[in-house]
């Protein structure tokens, strides 16, 4: 029992991780900030307004330790979502457990680390995929031997959900990302048939459950299915006990609303549901976003509220008593051979390309995914799919949990400080012991030796996130993934009478200003959570205007460079990490300095309305946050903002 959580800095985080466990959470699952995620420090340029916003920031060891205080190790279960740093994050944490004087053989938990799904949903990649892939490999190949307990990477469909995926596509590609790191692992020679089935016994996979519960349930055992077979068929794995299928969840954080937001645990209920009804495909880790979500970052509270679902389900009712309930009913079984025979076909589909990391580098699986996210928000938009309170039952009565107070604020002292405790520890470190140690990382790098053992000692030597990452960066490269936009608007069936007169205004405007509208949609930060970005830019390029969208991870001064150098007559800026506060003015002011202040932003993003209305009062001309669910309609405004402006 979990909840996902980390903030401001790695003391509060420790007092809330301590809070939470005295509440009766059995496990931690750490939340990282997105510098340390991709890999800077946090007096990084690049980390100005992220730091600590959606995760604990950790630039060294002592961050580390300090965020495990008085956490005894050999007594966790931990989960990490890290993907891109994962290797650092486990090395700090194998660095913090031998300080504790804890044995790393008995260390017990998960890093993410797939890498894969990175590129088509979060964002925090940093490396292309095949020295991405040869990192991954390496923790794998690692832990097995010398933390046999760990779970050294977690198959995360999760996001892939997030990103549009139907129940088949997350399956699909979940088990095309798992054949992934195992060909690699297989193909290193290190391991012998005996030890691989060590290594499938390790992998374990973190899903998604949305609120078509029913469905969860046969897709959760169409997945199971599916990787008893692979593992038996292509790996000779013989042991049942390796062959399971074991995994941990978070329900749906997608189909979370901001308009009635206290219909979110409902939602979150029924979803729990959908991974802890049949016995024969239960989770065996469960955390649960909070209901306000979509606002904000959850207090305490609202964490609590969470956890205490999770323990009423166990608890208080008698879903733990009995077998498998499902077992013989002939519509699930209709439903999970569907499922399965359809998930092998597209899993086929992508290794017939090559696998998963073909499929990715070419943009195929991104493509696929945009196009299920703009069906599922078409399906909304036009009223075929039901979301209570956003397009159907939107009367309601003022909530008692909302106004101000009801979310998370982080003092933006906490960058400061975190800033500052970063170059205190600098300058008292071992300079020359942290650099010899960096230069033995880049040694195996070259060599292809694993690179666990030189991070654990780059770990102890004061080596910081920012500086394994960079030393890695000159070697390895960096890499921007397809956006998958390209191909995935409206067919000639898809456009409704909405969209065809969404069209005719568009001409309308054209006319009047001489052009047709161009709009730069913009990603600042290290933001990568794109789907918002993608779907605006699709929609757009439907209606008629002329796009520019150039991924994520952009700079403040590579926006304001674009927009001024291409003329365009709208910029549309997506954040989501809480950094619109640190980014938005940045961009505003570098417009008007660049000649381009009379252009106006227009900004999508979770935005409390307090902030909200300061960035209206900086010259924000529409800000559209999570109730703003109609895409037709934003592009419609957006129109009118840029023809208002000319």
């Amino acid at each position: 029992m979990r909840t996902y959580s980390g903030h401001s800095s790695a003391r509060a985080s420790n007092e809330l991780y301590r809070l939470n466990l005295s509440k009766g959470q059995t496990g931690l699952s750490v939340a990282f900030d997105l510098p340390t995620q991709t890999g800077y420090d946090s007096d990084d340029p690049l980390a100005r307004g992220e730091v600590g916003k959606v995760g604990v920031p950790i630039s060294h060891l002592g961050d580390m330790e300090r965020l495990f205080d008085q956490i005894p190790l050999e007594a966790m279960n931990t989960s990490m979502t890290i993907n891109g740093t994962a290797a650092w994050i486990l090395a700090l944490y194998i660095a913090v457990a031998e300080k504790q004087g804890v044995d790393p053989a008995v260390l017990k938990g998960t890093t993410q680390n797939d890498i894969i799904k990175e590129y088509l949903s979060r964002g925090t990649y940093i490396f292309p995929p095949a020295p991405s892939m040869r990192l991954k490999g390496d923790i794998v190949r690692y832990t097995v031997r010398e933390v046999p307990k760990w779970n050294p990477t977690n198959v995360c469909s999760y996001h892939l959900q997030e990103a549009g995926a139907t129940p088949v596509q997350e399956v699909a590609y979940a088990l095309a990302a798992a054949i992934a790191i195992l060909d690699e692992v297989k193909a290193s020679g290190e391991f012998d048939d005996q030890a691989i089935a060590k290594v499938v016994g390790r992998i374990s996979f973190f899903v998604n459950s949305g609120i078509r519960f029913v469905e969860e349930i046969c897709k959760l055992r169409a997945f199971g299915r599916l990787w008893d077979e692979i593992t038996r068929e292509r790996y000779e794995v013989e042991d049942p006990a390796m062959r399971r299928f074991r995994y941990g969840v978070q329900v749906n954080s997608l189909g979370l609303t901001e308009a009635q937001p206290e219909n979110n645990i409902t939602r979150i209920v029924l979803e729990s549901l959908g991974v802890t009804l049949s016995k024969d495909a239960r989770c065996r880790a469960l955390q649960l976003p909070a209901w306000n979500e979509a606002l904000g970052l959850p207090r305490p509270w609202d964490q609590q509220w969470s956890l205490r679902i999770q323990q009423v389900l166990a608890f208080e009712t008698d879903i733990l008593e009995y077998g498998d309930i499902f077992e013989g009913s002939t519509v699930i079984e209709a439903k999970v051979e569907e499922i399965a025979a359809a998930a092998k076909a597209e899993l086929d589909e992508v290794l017939e390309q090559g696998g998963i990391v073909a499929a990715v580098d070419s943009g195929w699986v991104k493509q696929r995914l945009v196009r299920s996210q703009f069906d599922r928000l078409r399906r909304i938009e036009d009223g075929e799919q039901t979301v209570v309170g956003v397009n159907r039952f939107q009367e309601t009565a003022e909530s008692p949990l909302g106004g101000r107070g009801a979310i998370l604020q982080v003092d933006e002292a906490a960058e400061r400080e975190q800033i500052a405790s970063l170059q205190a520890f600098r300058e008292t470190r071992d300079t020359p012991r942290a650099e010899a140690a960096l230069a033995e990382l880049v040694e195996a790098a070259k060599s292809g030796a694993n690179i666990m053992p030189p991070s654990i000692r780059c770990a102890h030597a004061g080596v910081t996130t920012g500086e394994w990452a960079g030393a890695l960066r000159e070697l390895f490269g960096s890499y921007r993934a397809p956006t998958g936009i390209a191909a995935s608007g409206a067919s000639a069936s898809d456009v409704s009478p909405r969209l065809l007169r969404l069209r005719e205004h568009v001409e309308d405007v054209s006319r009047r200003m001489g052009h047709r509208p161009k709009v730069l949609i913009g990603k600042p930060g290290l933001d990568g959570h794109s789907n918002g970005a993608e779907q605006i830019a699709v929609a757009c390029a439907d209606a008629g205007l002329e796009v520019i969208y150039g991924g994520i991870r952009l700079s403040p001064e590579e926006i304001v460079a674009t927009a001024c150098d291409e003329s365009v007559d709208i910029v549309g800026l997506s954040i989501l990490s809480g950094s619109h506060l640190t980014l938005v003015p940045q961009i505003l002011d570098g417009l008007r300095a660049g000649g381009g202040g009379d252009i106006p932003l227009v900004l999508g993003g979770i935005v409390p309305d307090e902030d909200a209305e300061t960035l209206r009062q900086r010259g924000v001309a529409r800000i559209y946050t999570p109730k703003n669910y109609d895409l037709l309609a934003i592009i419609d405004d957006m129109v009118e903002v840029a023809a208002a402006a000319c």
